[in-house]
């Protein structure tokens, strides 16, 4: 594995093969895909920390959600990925939703976890909220909350360290930059699921408060040529969650779509 340092982005690049790119969501970083990492040695994975996450710099100048989007096709076409599969998670399942929508040429399929449609509007009030709260008073009470209520009771019982997992990824985000990337959530609009035409799945924890499964309902409707899989007992962090049975689906989806 190699990191790539493309302007302000950095991005590990690992195996060859078939490209890979996979984005994190709000909270999140390359680190948020490590669970099946070990299925993925026949592909070239591309793992970018977004602008303002993990060890990438915000980029000014690159606001909001198009600006996101527009750093990380800027990165990718630095990289050489002119046409690859994308998984996403949480927020990065919009972005890849807004890159296979206008650019569908680079998007050979899409598999999403936790996948988002739009914030509904009274999630887009508690995401301003939390970028006040980010600014006034750091990350560790979110950090605690998110770890608490997005994960499921089952994972709780299951595993004390799923909760710490998701905390630490929380815990560690700039407050600033994470408080941008909830701005930018918040006035965040759906892509043009007509333009969306490569093989996609869904993949839903049962249990998700975030994206819960009537969104992935609406989404399967909206997009064609979709596959939805709902996972028992799981929240919003699947691949944390579940990372078996996460796995197994997106390596199956990507076999079928060869």
């Amino acid at each position: 594995m190699t990191d790539l340092r493309l302007g302000s982005m950095v991005m590990e690049d690992s195996g060859n093969g078939p490209e890979l790119v996979m984005i994190h969501g709000l909270g999140g970083t390359s680190n948020s895909f490590q669970t099946v990492m070990g299925a993925l040695g026949q592909y070239r994975v591309l793992r970018p920390d977004l602008p303002g996450a993990g060890r990438s710099a915000s980029r000014p100048g690159y606001s909001g959600m198009e600006g996101m989007i527009a750093a990380l096709k800027n990165a990718l076409n630095a990289a050489g990925v002119e046409n690859a599969h994308f998984v996403g998670h949480s927020m990065g399942t919009l972005i890849c939703q807004h890159l296979a929508a206008n650019i569908p040429a680079m998007v050979r399929s899409l598999t999403l976890f936790g996948p988002m449609l739009e914030p509904p509007d009274a999630a887009r009030v508690v995401l301003i909220d939390r970028a006040d709260k980010a600014r006034s008073e750091g990350m560790a009470d979110i950090a605690d909350t998110i770890s608490r209520n997005s994960i499921s009771e089952v994972s709780h019982s299951k595993s004390p360290v799923i909760s710490a997992i998701v905390r630490e990824s929380i815990l560690r985000q700039n407050p600033e930059d994470y408080a941008s990337h909830c701005e930018a959530l918040s006035e965040a609009q759906a892509a043009n699921h007509s333009e969306i035409k490569c093989p996609t799945l869904l993949v839903v924890g049962e249990a998700d408060p975030i994206t819960p499964v009537e969104m992935t309902r609406k989404l399967s409707e909206r997009i064609k040529n979709t596959r939805e899989e709902i996972l028992e007992g799981v929240g919003h962090w699947p691949l944390v969650e579940d990372s078996k049975n996460s796995e197994k689906l997106l390596c199956t989806h990507l076999n079928q779509v060869k």
